[in-house]
């Protein structure tokens, strides 16, 4: 499975946005520079009261699709 590593910083107040459905997607950056895009509703698998924040790794089907998020730091 595809992965990369992408830095997500985002408030709590954000995260709400993207749970209660107003946003559908997650803009940010990986850790070599490129620009990644997946699906808000991954967030809930790793928010927190204080929004997510760290180093996360995402995992891509083969056709590019999101399947998984993981914490790494």
């Amino acid at each position: 499975m595809p992965t990369i590593d992408v830095v997500i910083a985002l408030s709590a107040e954000a995260c709400r946005a993207h749970y209660e459905g107003r946003v559908d997607s997650v803009y940010t950056w990986s850790l070599d520079g490129r620009r990644v895009v997946f699906p808000a509703t991954a967030l809930r698998r790793v928010v927190t009261r204080d929004g997510v924040h760290g180093i996360y790794r995402l995992g891509f089907s083969s056709a590019g699709q999101f399947e998984t998020i993981r914490r790494l730091l």
